[in-house]
């Protein structure tokens, strides 16, 4: 009942910001400009449907009803028109008629052109609701259902837009370049709404998290830092608490069967040329939860809707790129056409799609023009994709100390052996855990497995992405829930009895993680043989693995001793690859190496050495 009053009261305040006739318009403007000229803008109200439009100063192209009388949908063409403010009139009834004014707003220069982030990037991941509180006003708010309660594992916490924005100064430091951040908009679930995956308004902020204005400012504030805002984008699923569930544009929004039934996660379906249709079905338009009403990608109007929104916080945002969650999960003609939609409008732009598979060809499958995708004739148009099969080796390797012909570094070394099935892998995704997977640190407790970890993926081909707290050596385990790795990050409330956000407030532990961290990553930011360069890797030994990466001018040698004895190398084996370099440079510990004597690596080392 106290929902539904909510709900309720949303609807009102709504019905105030776009004016008494219209509780739903969207997207509210649009620019001038565009490439995407045509805008199909949704009016939602009572009998909307039913409104004819009598004159508009802004051409119109097509007008669509459907069978729920509370919608219509009209296009509108802008091609050719200035910023400013255009006037629809639209007839109620015999009586009525309403005066509405649609914006067309000026775009930022060079927006168009943006660059998102690329291989010269390090992306820091972090859940807002558990990284820092920096507005205590917002924990809770009178027009959302579920309150703050900090001692609660899967409550909300109270981090915040304003939190991330006090601590850019930090990632900074650390040598982050990037930010990703779980999504941001509108979750007004009962419970567990802190992970905002299931998004109940797609054009709002969540304001436990702040506002539109701020989430502006954030990306401003990075840009001022050059640093890129990532949005993490949910194109296969809303949540139950979305308006619409209560008022669907069309019966086929979402997914029916009829109402509720769950997806077999069978990923594997989308592709494989023996699957049968049931099963086919059931992963993509089965829902993910019974909370996650699954979006129908193949209604145009609502493929349509999805495009349109991701172009309008990118454009009023000042957005840097997308992760678009459980990317496979979709119709897959529908997500090729939302993501090439995107990429038309901005060609420099990235967009990560997460396809958690554990095969290399089905992962590059879903990889812009992947040769896996042409066998179908299929094309994602999605620029990069995360690299599973690394996280799965990365996993377990750094426990098998005691290798053989499948287990320790050969795991690694045969991830990029098959390389050659993507077509572009330093577009790759490349980390040790995310917001879904155990903490690499709960896997691995001990300092050096980090340092071999971390250099990894810093120096291999691909983005990097570290997880909010790594850095100063949070672990927490998944088998206690999911509330266990997304644990608060000390020092982010008010009160903390450990603030890791200084040095001074950190311990001596946190703070070899994160100065061994800083050092890797602030190196990494100007080390352009690792951005571009090519690789060549040698057959790990010893539980050893060598590679190098290289451009015309420059080569770096990286060095990941797994072994628990110290080892000596022979430099004669990589003499292709030292070629007539005679010295080098230890990035890590800032040492001279002599080329002409046997290397010698300590047990657990990591090294990285540049040649000169």
């Amino acid at each position: 009942m106290i929902k539904n009053a909510l709900s309720i009261l949303l609807v009102l305040v709504t019905a105030l910001v776009y004016g008494q006739d219209f509780t739903h318009v969207e997207p509210g403007n649009w620019w001038s400009g565009m490439h995407r000229s045509e805008v199909q803008v949704m009016f939602h109200a009572p009998g909307a449907g039913d409104m004819e439009i009598l004159k508009s100063e802004i051409p119109i192209s097509n007008v669509r009803k459907t069978e729920n009388p509370n919608f219509l949908f009209v296009t509108l063409e802008t091609k050719g028109l200035v910023a400013g403010s255009y006037t629809i009139e639209f007839k109620k009834s015999k009586r009525k008629t309403i005066q509405y004014s649609y914006e067309l707003k000026s775009r930022d220069q060079g927006s168009q052109s943006r660059q998102g982030f690329d291989a010269s990037d390090v992306i820091y991941l972090l859940m807002p609701d558990r990284f820092a509180n920096g507005d205590p006003s917002n924990d809770s708010h009178p027009a959302t259902v579920e309150k703050a309660n900090r001692s609660k594992q899967g409550g909300r916490h109270g981090g915040d837009i304003q939190g991330i924005i006090n601590n850019l100064d930090y990632l900074n430091e650390l040598g982050v370049t990037a930010l990703w951040t779980t999504p941001l908009l509108l979750d007004d679930d009962t419970t567990y709404s802190y992970h905002t995956y299931g998004q109940g308004d797609v054009y709002r902020v969540d304001p436990r998290y702040g506002t539109n204005a701020l989430y502006k400012q954030l990306a401003e504030e990075m840009h001022q830092r050059d640093m890129k805002l990532i949005m993490d984008y949910v194109t296969n699923h809303w949540g139950i608490s979305h308006w619409m569930m209560n008022d669907m544009p069309t019966y086929d929004w979402f997914h029916q069967f009829p109402g509720y039934a769950q997806s077999n996660y069978r990923m594997t379906t989308q592709y494989d040329p023996n699957t049968s249709d049931i099963d086919q079905k059931y992963c993509e338009e089965g829902w993910f939860v019974p909370t996650m009403p699954d979006l129908n990608q193949s209604n145009d109007l609502v493929l349509n809707y999805l495009i349109q929104n991701a172009i309008w916080w990118i454009e009023s945002s000042g957005l840097d790129g997308l992760r678009v969650d459980t990317y496979s999960y979709n119709n897959k003609e529908g997500i090729a056409t939302w993501t090439k939609a995107i990429m038309d409008e901005y060609p420099n732009f990235n967009i990560v799609g997460e396809v958690w598979l554990h095969d290399q060809a089905q992962i590059s499958y879903w990889q812009e023009d992947s040769p896996i995708g042409a066998i179908q004739s299929y094309n994602t148009y999605c620029p990069s994709v995360m690299d599973f099969t690394l996280h799965d080796a990365v996993g377990t390797v750094f426990h098998e100390e005691n290798p053989n012909w499948s287990d320790g570094m050969i795991k690694v070394y045969e991830n990029f052996v098959n390389d050659f099935l993507y077509p572009n892998p330093k577009n790759l995704l490349v980390f040790l855990e995310n917001h879904d997977t155990q903490r690499f640190n709960q896997i691995y407790s001990d300092f050096k497995d980090y340092q071999l970890g971390l250099t990894l993926i810093a120096t291999v081909r691909g983005i990097p992405q570290i997880y909010y707290g790594t850095e100063v050596g949070m672990a927490g385990d998944k088998g206690k829930g999911d509330g266990a790795i997304r644990q608060d990050f000390p020092g982010g409330w008010k009160g903390d009895p450990n603030n890791a956000f200084t040095a001074e407030g950190r311990t001596d532990v946190q703070n070899e993680y994160f100065e061994f961290t800083k050092k890797v990553l602030n190196w990494r930011k100007t080390a352009e043989v690792i951005h571009s360069g090519k690789t060549t890797q040698y057959l790990p030994q010893n539980n050893v693995y060598v590679y190098f990466r290289y451009t015309d001018n420059e080569t770096v040698m990286v060095v990941l001793n797994n072994s628990t004895e110290d080892q000596e190398l022979d430099w004669s084996r990589f003499e292709e690859s030292v070629g007539d370099y005679n010295v080098g440079m230890e990035v890590i510990e800032g040492y001279a190496v002599d080329l002409y004597a046997p290397l010698k690596v300590s047990a657990k080392q990591a090294m990285i050495i540049e040649l000169k």
